[in-house]
């Protein structure tokens, strides 16, 4: 069993070396974990919270950051899914679309937020019935699971109301269209808030340690072997219970233990671009049907965000490279509604992601299943697999639930659908009450509101570090969006242990900035090696990194495909620290 963490969910250096102390201590006698969880994406994150949250001594690594593959890369919208309405899923989208209402009223009210968008309707008569009838189905679904909607109802709109909402499209390229809402999600952001929730609650969690190996006696799994990448050290931790959470890699995991009964996932790639919000004027975003899948135009800030697509990839799976042709075929089709085009020198930033797939032999990635799948190939090790970044929390807790069936004594079921993360709990109230803390805090009342939206009532731990070095109020160079105090907090409260943590996740500097976040390198560097303990030596070397990495993806766009796209972006390696 196990209790509230000590770090009260702060998950900085000290925390990390509690965790690592509690994974060696597994190898004495009766001091086993009952879950360890490999894989720190958004499924293995929720795992951790589930069972934790069930009275169960867990335990969590990744290999890289947390959400650092698929986990991070996402439309960044948490939704039903309109296209698996149109292929009939019925029971998937009204998951979803439950799991929707339950982020956005209760679970991560200061994280998540409804978003407008415009469904264009292009024939008269004809269509609108057809899609009215699908989007208002669409909503019916989103209040028969009795939690709250957390989103308004579609409405109609005629040709000159859809022109109104979005005046840059093409005058004659609708004949009207339909509004309806979504919910939107920083889904990086989100997953550090999830891991600290589950730290909080008395989860171990370290990031930067790669399972090698499962341990075995006779055919049952009793844990991991692991590497810690930062100081190179290798050890055993063992567990009652394993649970495989590791997404597009599902298949090289389960290899180190069996090939029978094996899973089989396939990657999707798809890949977004990021553009000004001022390229274009329009209050609500888009949903655009192409010939393979539907394309997004979703507003995010000060930026708009378009993609995405769906092809096959077998490359390098940690890495997934946007090639020119997948940019120019999000050009070409967003461009196909605009008055005025977009272009290359419109892009400030492109982001590439895989989608975990449950693979069928000769389907396309387009119409693979985004269920999910729950197995047990091998006593002591579970496996769950595919679904889709909305329907995390139901993964989890389908994972947990195997792993505990087996276990000695009785456990308590999953509970997580009334555990809000940490930071909603207060955040209305201190939503009200921005204002009175801008004045107490000495700082504009919008860096409030832009704190509140990203930490909900912790947003006063970021303004006290403030309070206790003022100048941590400025800016980050090139990214007038976050605070120098924003990556001090990412080192000592949310688990990052390298620039690109903070630059690519924590914030969005690297997809947000002109540069992508290089004239801010430096000066995270400082921030970030004054909480790890960086010698000079290792903050250039982190400079050095970001830097080229910076570039081999820039090249990496350029490459006419898929295979010379990886094959640049594979010119510059993960950051290894030096020891």
């Amino acid at each position: 069993m196990t209790s509230v963490s000590s770090f009260g969910g702060a998950m900085g250096p000290e925390a990390r070396e509690s965790a690592l102390k509690r994974f060696r201590d597994t190898a004495e006698p009766g001091q086993e974990l009952d879950i360890l969880i490999v894989g720190g994406g958004i499924v293995g994150i929720g795992a951790a919270l589930d069972a934790v949250t069930r009275g169960l001594s867990v335990g969590i690594v990744e290999a890289n950051d947390w959400a650092a593959g698929t986990s991070s890369r996402s439309s960044k919208l948490i939704h039903g899914g309109l296209r698996y309405l149109e292929m009939l899923d019925f029971a998937l989208v009204k998951e979803a679309l439950q799991e929707r209402g339950l982020l956005l009223s209760s679970l991560a009210p200061h994280l998540a937020r409804p978003v407008p968008f415009l469904y264009p309707l292009t024939k008269p008569f004809i269509e609108r019935p057809y899609i009215g009838a699908g989007i208002a189905l669409y909503d019916a679904m989103s209040v028969s699971g009795g939690h709250a909607r957390g989103v308004p109802f579609h409405k109609h709109l005629s040709r000159r109301g859809t022109l109104r909402a979005a005046p840059s499209l093409k005058d004659d390229a609708f004949v009207g269209s339909i509004r309806y809402y979504d919910g939107q999600v920083d889904d990086a952001k989100y997953a550090a808030n999830l891991i600290r929730t589950a730290a909080h609650y008395g989860a171990y969690a370290a990031n930067q340690v790669s399972v090698v190996d499962f341990l075995r006696e006779g055919e049952r799994v009793v844990g991991a072997k692991v590497t810690d990448h930062e100081d190179g050290s290798s050890f055993n931790i063992r567990a009652k219970q394993v649970i495989n959470a590791t997404g597009v890699w599902t298949d090289e995991t389960q290899a180190m233990v069996t090939d029978r009964g094996q899973l089989k996932v396939r990657a999707s790639k798809g890949i977004h671009l990021v553009v000004p919000r001022d390229r274009f004027q329009s209050t609500v975003g888009l949903i655009l049907r192409t010939e393979k899948s539907v394309l997004f135009v979703i507003p995010w800030g000060r930026h708009w965000i378009i993609g995405t697509t769906d092809t096959d990839w077998d490359l390098d799976k940690a890495h997934p490279a946007a090639s020119s042709k997948d940019i120019d075929y999000v050009l070409e089709h967003v461009n196909k509604v605009l008055k005025r085009p977009l272009t290359r020198e419109d892009v400030e930033g492109v982001f590439a992601g895989l989608r975990p797939l449950l693979a069928g032999e000769n389907d396309s990635t387009a119409k693979l299943s985004r269920e999910h799948i729950v197995a047990h190939p091998v006593p002591g090790l579970v496996v769950v697999a595919g679904g889709k970044w909305t329907t995390y929390r139901v993964m989890a807790k389908d994972a947990v639930d195997e792993a505990t069936r087996t276990l000695d004594e009785r456990v308590a079921p999953s509970c997580t659908q009334s555990i809000p993360l940490l930071g909603a709990n207060g955040y209305k109230a201190a939503w009200n009450r921005r204002n009175r803390t801008a004045e107490e805090y000495g700082v504009h009342v919008a860096r409030v509101e832009h704190l509140l939206n990203r930490y909900g009532s912790m947003a006063t731990e970021v303004l006290d570090i403030i309070r206790a070095t003022p100048e941590l109020a400025e800016t980050l160079p090139g990214a007038d969006d976050y605070l120098q105090a924003e990556a001090v907090y990412a080192a000592t409260h949310e688990g990052a242990r390298h620039i690109q943590d903070v630059l690519t996740r924590r914030t969005r500097i690297s997809i947000e900035s002109w540069d992508r976040g290089v004239s801010a390198a430096p000066v995270v560097a400082k921030l970030m090696g004054n909480v790890l303990g960086w010698s000079e030596t290792q903050r250039d070397n982190e400079i050095a990194n970001y830097i080229a990495r910076v570039e081999a993806e820039r090249l990496s766009q350029q490459q006419p495909d898929d295979e010379s796209a990886d094959a640049a972006r594979l010119g510059v390696a993960d950051i290894v620290p030096l020891r």
